[in-house]
């Protein structure tokens, strides 16, 4: 047990720092947002859904075509959902599931909504059901997202 220990304490430490990194880039990125030329004015209750993702290693260049151009037509399909954005992380992010086994995110999509209301209705509408066949041809099962909501 002594001799497992210092690995135990490493994963941990390990999961620390990235989960650190990880509120520190979502915070970043919301504020980039934020700051950007189309910035939410006072009072404007948005919500941001943003989430990192492991890549497929198999996954053809049609695959991530079809996967792209699926998600910047989803504002013009889904009432609510107002942009998005697609794109490698700047850094990959290490998450870890429960058993302590890591992924790597290498990608991430945060999409802008009106409010709660309109991540239902994004998640419910039949556009999503068809942008999900496509995005799951491109991603390792499991994410790591995070919805923040303006104040």
């Amino acid at each position: 047990m002594a001799s497992r220990l210092p690995a135990v304490l490493l994963l941990f430490k390990e999961t620390s720092k990235n989960m650190r990194r990880f509120v520190i880039w979502s915070t970043l990125l919301a504020a980039l947002f934020l700051s950007s030329g189309n910035s939410l004015k006072a009072g404007e209750k948005k919500l941001m859904h943003c989430f990192y993702f492991t890549e497929i290693a198999e996954a053809t260049d049609a695959d991530w075509e079809a996967f792209k151009k699926a998600t910047a037509e989803l504002p013009d399909k889904i009432p609510g959902l107002n942009k998005v954005w697609l794109g490698k992380l700047r850094r990959p992010f290490n998450a870890f599931n429960s058993s302590g086994d890591k992924s790597v995110r290498q990608s991430g999509v945060c999409m802008e909504l009106d409010d709660q209301d309109a991540l239902g209705v994004y998640s419910d509408h039949p556009a999503h059901a068809e942008w999900l066949a496509l995005y799951e041809k491109v991603r390792v099962r499991g994410t790591t997202t995070i919805d923040i909501l303006g104040e």
